[in-house]
């Protein structure tokens, strides 16, 4: 048990059951957004994380070279990374070199389409958790991740949900949603790479006992209502 005076915690982002369900480094990320109608619904952090899922999904080596530099911050289980309070994670600095050897041997894929529909779905778990210590997939409606992404369109194939507590920039979010410290079936990580995806939606937003989150939703097809 971690003392909660001493240390903020980090909670790993959740997974919803199996139908799922920077930091140092400059990029420029525009040439990896693949948008319809230059998604105008999102905001700038939005719209980064889109980014930095396809930087993530298009170039999984060269993107481990991130994950090689953030896993010099961890001194066993705590992340001590400059001028931030002290985080303890479940696993430290083995679950992100797991991923850094996942990255490394991960065939490119095609990029995410962002979805206004989807977009909404998560806007709507953004706006059900922000003023709550809520975490987790069900909403206060009692709605599932299904049922928010089916109220703006129709998904096809297959579809998930990630949702990140505690992150502020897109690259964090991802990194951290890859690494899927304490997840031991890397749900996360997975729907990030699930090579039949093709559609994504975002929503970030604030949480009361986290400061952040972003809602991801993923899905094979979807055609907006």
């Amino acid at each position: 048990m971690i003392d909660m005076r001493k240390f903020k915690y980090y909670i790993p982002t959740l997974l919803l059951f199996n139908t799922l369900a920077v930091f140092g480094f400059s990029q420029n990320l525009n040439r990896f957004a693949i948008r319809e109608d230059n998604s105008p619904y999102l905001s700038d952090l939005e719209r980064e994380v889109v980014e930095e899922l396809n930087l993530a999904r298009s170039q999984p080596t060269e993107y481990a070279s991130f994950l090689i530099e953030y896993s010099k911050l961890f001194v066993g289980r705590e992340l001590q990374e400059p001028g931030e309070i002290t985080i303890m994670t479940s696993e430290g600095r083995s679950a992100v070199n797991e991923a850094i050897r996942f990255l490394r041997n991960q065939k490119s894929l095609s990029y995410l389409i962002a979805s206004k529909g989807m977009s909404r779905a998560a806007l709507d778990m953004v706006r059900m958790q922000e003023t709550t210590s809520q975490t987790g997939h069900k909403g206060r409606d009692g709605s599932k991740f299904t049922d928010r992404i089916s109220r703006y369109g129709t998904w096809g194939g297959s579809c998930s949900e990630n949702i990140d507590y505690g992150n502020n920039t897109a690259r964090k979010i991802v990194m951290a949603l890859i690494i899927d410290d304490g997840v031991s079936n890397r749900g996360h990580r997975k729907s990030i790479f699930n090579p039949g995806y093709k559609r994504v939606g975002i929503a970030c937003g604030r949480h009361q006992t986290y400061d952040y989150m972003c809602v991801i939703e993923y899905a094979v097809s979807y055609t907006e209502k």
